[in-house]
């Protein structure tokens, strides 16, 4: 029983990690059908975002440096995804295969720029003192910095969730999600929609990289490590659908950890794309499928 929860809670904090980067993808990919191959790199910002404030503060004030990096790495990442959607995105409309390409070639870009700012080895971005130590529960031990992601990850999740039942701006978006022809047609100014989603997803991907600096040391390709899982949690939930990218994530997360745990990383990655592959052969369409009433 010990193994079986020590292991749950190891899969859920796996699972809150894919979950934050899903989530931005869950948005752009859903909405604009835009495969953003550099949005790893949004992540990899949050984290040197993290770096930097550490270092301009100093170790005294390491508490204080990570609290405002957490703001200041979703306007960057936000930033980031809105020169890329104004410059490049807006530009390949309707072209999913040159997007797919023009994106992997920014993120090949903000690597090398990451290398010449930072250097290619890997930098420790030191944890708050108050997330040191672990709690036991059940003779599980539970640290507190995977604690704190999880916990991060519940904030982010009511916040979308707000913002997109209860505000105009959310409205208008999950409106241009469900028909985008509809949406203009009502006088829904899409493409000040389109770039408000990039935002709140890029910034979302910020936000990933400040937990991500929790988990280990952050590098150039730090981004690349979670961006397919990533992709494989937005089309396994259901493009766009929120509901969907927390049941995929934490389903996928949970996997990794039990079959990991019996075998080894590489064979339990291995049996979640098989076990991926398999389920898209019954559910193409995810796990959670829009509903439309249409003509019988």
């Amino acid at each position: 029983m010990e193994i079986f929860l020590s292991q749950l809670f190891i899969g859920l904090s796996v699972a809150s990690i894919l979950l934050l980067v899903a989530l931005g993808l869950t948005f752009t990919f859903g909405q604009m059908n835009v495969i953003n191959m550099a949005h790893g790199e949004f992540v990899m910002a949050g984290a040197y975002t993290t770096y930097v404030i550490q270092g301009a503060l100093g170790a005294s004030l390491v508490t204080l440096g990570f609290l405002v990096a957490l703001p200041l790495a979703f306007l960057v990442g936000g930033a980031l995804g809105v020169v890329l959607e104004w410059v490049l995105i807006r530009r390949l409309s309707g072209r999913p295969l040159d997007t797919l390409l023009a994106t992997f070639g920014v993120a090949l870009i903000l690597q090398q720029v990451a290398r010449d700012v930072f250097g290619a080895s890997n930098v420790q971005v030191r944890a708050p003192a108050f997330l040191d130590g672990a709690i036991t529960v059940a003779g599980v031990s539970m640290s507190y910095t995977r604690l704190f992601i999880i916990a991060l990850v519940g904030v982010c999740l009511a916040a979308i969730w707000a913002h997109l039942g209860r505000s105009p701006a959310g409205r208008r978006m999950r409106a241009v999600m469900q028909n985008r022809d509809l949406a203009a047609a009502s006088g829904v100014r899409t493409p000040r929609v389109d770039r408000r989603t990039f935002f709140i997803g890029s910034g979302l991907a910020g936000v990933a990289g400040v937990a991500v600096t929790l988990l280990g040391s952050v590098g150039p390709t730090l981004g690349t490590n979670y961006l397919i899982d990533a992709f494989l949690v937005v089309i396994v939930g259901g493009l766009g659908r929120l509901r969907g990218a927390v049941m995929a994530a934490v389903a996928l997360g949970l996997f990794n950890a039990y079959v990991e745990y019996g075998t080894d990383a590489s064979i339990a990655k291995a049996a979640a794309f098989a076990l991926i592959v398999v389920f898209l052969q019954f559910r193409p369409q995810g796990l959670v499928v829009q509903r439309a009433r249409g003509l019988t």
